[in-house]
């Protein structure tokens, strides 16, 4: 990866360890729509992402954990409008944070796999105890359980917004597996 991704993607390393941009292997970005539907979509993203970079076993988790920040990012991050604030009104009130959609990136990187939701929102995830009966509270509970690691930091580089970050082991592959076999 060039400079130019290593500057693009320098708010997703700040929290996470030092990164030594010869060790990003790849890195895709996907804006969302502001509707739910979008959560589908970024299952579908990912699942594309980790088909073309031969990562299909790590889906199941990814995936999750993907629905999970990307829910997060839409039901909690979006500036709610309400009557009294509409059009120009609203985008004063509220500025960038309005007109900046939430994005998720996945990286490959060294030996892990980095996902990333960043929004407009300065509000830390909070995790929740939800009731045994209730349908919804558990997605960062969800996150910790199916990731190797989380964390969020607030945006340096802009006046609002985070990004929560989830990191994934890659497997490693066996020497013998990985070298060509001779004929």
């Amino acid at each position: 990866m060039g400079t130019k991704v290593s500057t693009m993607l320098a708010p997703l390393w700040q929290g996470l360890p030092p990164v030594d941009p010869a060790a990003i292997s790849g890195a895709v970005t996907w804006t969302l729509r502001p509707q739910y539907e979008s959560v589908r979509g970024a299952r579908q993203f990912t699942r594309e992402t980790l088909q073309r970079w031969n990562m299909d076993e790590l889906f199941d988790s990814v995936a999750l954990v993907v629905s999970e920040l990307v829910t997060n990012a839409l039901r909690h991050a979006a500036p709610e409008r309400d009557d009294s604030a509409e059009g120009a009104a609203y985008e004063e009130a509220y500025g960038a944070a309005a007109a900046t959609p939430p994005k998720l990136h996945l990286i490959r990187w060294a030996g892990w796999l980095v996902c990333a939701v960043r929004d407009c929102s300065d509000a830390s995830p909070i995790e929740g105890e939800a009731d045994f009966s209730a349908e919804s509270g558990r997605g960062l509970y969800l996150v910790d359980s199916f990731s190797d690691s989380w964390g969020w930091h607030r945006l340096e580089d802009a006046a609002h917004g985070k990004v929560v970050w989830a990191l994934f082991d890659l497997p490693q592959v066996p020497a013998q597996a990985a070298a060509p076999k001779a004929s």
